[in-house]
């Protein structure tokens, strides 16, 4: 059984690489919906400053990608590329009516020691081909007049050309709460059962990681 892990960061693009890295030298053989992967499981990426306007992400990133990881955490529409599932926006905005993140919002600023700030994407009754990668966001607290921290779950993340663009919305995201609650941006903290790179990224992945290791 594999230990679990710990990543530090400062930022979110530090965040993608480190654990980017980790996976690329650590990770087991694995295979994801029938696709190659390293894996490293049970992982916590804890970054401590979540800026969604992040340098390195911006420079290294795909544009496309990230703008399609924009459009699924704030476009309505059925995300077609996943078998026309509930986008995050829906999930997120309009959960069987509920604008999840101004529940949260409120929940704060009413009782600023509130431990069930907790919202979810996941929706049992139709997530049936398609669950999820982040299905729990949870927004706390931990000093009554400090700053709002985002715990997040993911059952699945993908370090080569996903997770950064996730890192940027859910900082995003994060950013909004603490605005709307009228606090500071504490700390991501991000739970991955799953941390992966595809065999068809390993080699970009490497040469990414490896030319900001030299730099």
């Amino acid at each position: 059984m594999s230990a679990i892990r710990v990543i530090e960061a400062e930022t979110i693009g530090a965040a993608w690489l480190a654990t980017a890295a980790q996976i690329l030298e650590a990770g087991l053989d694995a295979r994801y919906e029938g696709d190659a992967t390293k894996e490293l499981a049970n992982i916590i990426i804890v970054v401590t400053a979540p800026d969604p306007d992040d340098a390195v992400i911006a420079e290294l990133g795909d544009p496309d990608r990230s703008a399609w990881m924009q459009r699924n955490f704030t476009e309505p529409e059925p995300v077609a590329e996943l078998g026309d599932a509930a986008s995050y926006a829906t999930r997120l905005y309009d959960y069987g009516g509920r604008d999840q993140i101004a529940w949260v919002i409120d929940r704060l600023r009413a009782d600023p020691e509130c431990r069930s700030a907790t919202i979810t994407t996941f929706q049992p009754l139709t997530d049936t081909a398609y669950v999820p990668c982040i299905s729990l966001l949870d927004f706390w607290r931990p000093e009554r007049d400090g700053a709002v921290e985002l715990v997040v779950y993911a059952h699945s993340l993908d370090f080569g050309k996903k997770a950064y663009g996730n890192f940027v919305e859910l900082a995003r995201l994060h950013h909004r709460v603490a605005d709307g609650a009228g606090a500071g941006v504490g700390r991501l903290v991000l739970h991955a059962k799953s941390a992966h790179v595809y065999e068809a990224e390993w080699e970009l992945m490497r040469g990414i990681v490896s030319g900001i290791a030299a730099a």
